[in-house]
């Protein structure tokens, strides 16, 4: 890249900041005019201006066709910082990446003022900037796509660790109902909480409750003996209950066997094994007159 055009693009920004500035606002509130309950005017103004501050010192020192260069890093990084504050704030992707492709429209109007009359640099040069904006359009758009997954990861987590909650039903009594399917994933987050428990409540029964559990296969039979297992380690016994006929068939039909685990019907036949193995009565009471 020669130095003149380099100097050509950083002349155009130059000369004509506060007007770029404001017809490059001005395509992205059209563009965003049904998502602007998301961001203010002031919030796209100021980032606007940030990114041409960050923008035209690139231009002027850097590659215009390597966007990985050193020059290039402040805006790179200011690029990453938008994109993961719109994936948090709920933009789509082409919203996000609209930021650095507005800008295209703006430069381009300008480039035909300055340059109209030369129809073989005007496409040299609009050739040029197209390339660089699509770069760092696409690069917003990237890290766009990996922030908005490590948000889903991170929903997914909190989802799990929702949906398997320990619950103290009585003194020395946990239990642990299990709703959907029991993969690898979700049993470390069962054990992990269940084990957590135990140590914060001196447990000595934990109740495993499947019964919204709606298959039960060699793995799932698996991982719930690894809870089992780390639930012995740390000093309590575990009572797996809930498992419907249709299931004891198939368990039987693939040689499923949970072993010395006990095992009960329902929550209320677990829960009277529990009483029983803490030398706890329950007696009912007759109906009050």
């Amino acid at each position: 890249m020669t130095a003149n055009k380099i100097n050509r693009l950083t002349e155009i920004f130059t000369r004509h900041e506060k007007i770029m500035l404001e017809d490059w606002l001005r395509e992205q509130l059209t563009a965003l005019s049904a998502r602007q309950d998301l961001i203010s005017e002031p919030d796209l103004c100021r980032q606007s201006a940030e990114f041409l501050a960050l923008f035209t010192p690139a231009c002027r020192s850097g590659s215009l066709t390597d966007i990985n260069s050193p020059e290039w890093k402040p805006v790179l990084d200011f690029l990453a910082s938008v994109s993961r504050s719109r994936a948090i704030q709920g933009f789509s992707p082409s919203e996000t990446a609209t930021f650095v492709f507005s800008l295209k429209q703006t430069l381009l109007a300008h480039l035909r003022k300055e340059l109209g009359q030369d129809a073989v640099a005007l496409a040299d040069e609009m050739w040029t900037a197209t390339v660089l904006l699509d770069k760092l359009g696409l690069y917003t758009t990237e890290v766009f796509q990996k922030s908005r997954e490590e948000i889903i990861k991170r929903q997914q987590m909190e989802m799990l660790e929702l949906s398997t909650p320990v619950v103290k039903l009585w003194e020395g009594i946990l239990a642990v109902p299990l709703i959907g399917t029991l993969d690898s994933s979700r049993t470390q987050v069962v054990m992990e909480n269940l084990l957590q428990s135990i140590v914060d409540t001196g447990s000595r029964i934990a109740i495993v409750d499947i019964t919204g559990v709606p298959i039960v296969d060699t793995l799932i039979a698996q991982n719930l003996l690894k809870t089992v297992a780390a639930a012995r380690l740390m000093g309590a016994q575990c009572i797996i209950c809930g498992i419907r006929p249709q299931i004891a068939q198939t368990m039987v039909h693939l040689g499923v066997a949970f072993g010395d685990v006990v095992t009960k019907a329902t929550l209320a036949d677990a829960l009277a094994y529990a009483f029983r193995q803490i030398d706890c009565t329950v007696i009912q009471q007759a109906p009050r007159v």
